[in-house]
């Protein structure tokens, strides 16, 4: 399944009226990944889609629970972004 259709089940959308909007929402949530350091993996794994998916859910329209959906994101953004395998970055040496 298409992470687009992952996004439209989670926000319950059967209809393609919103596609435009929900593919900017999952392209700008990989680019906040992105910025916190996290690089994704040339085939999403359900981590990732899970993090966009609730990155969406925080973002589009005015959602009852905005402070919590977006808690949950940036906790998930920050665990990607310290775990092995989703940065490049390299550990120091002395």
């Amino acid at each position: 399944m298409a992470l687009i259709d992952k996004v439209k089940t989670s926000l319950r959308i059967s209809t393609t009226a919103y596609d435009s909007e929900l593919t900017d929402l999952i392209n700008a949530a990989k680019l906040d990944l992105g910025i916190a350091g996290v690089t994704l993996p040339a085939t999403l794994d359900e981590i990732c889609n899970q993090a966009i998916i609730t990155y969406c859910k925080a973002n589009f329209g005015s959602p009852d629970e905005y402070a919590r959906l977006k808690a949950s994101y940036d906790e998930q953004k920050a665990q990607l972004a310290m775990a092995t395998g989703y940065t490049t970055w390299t550990e120091a040496t002395p």
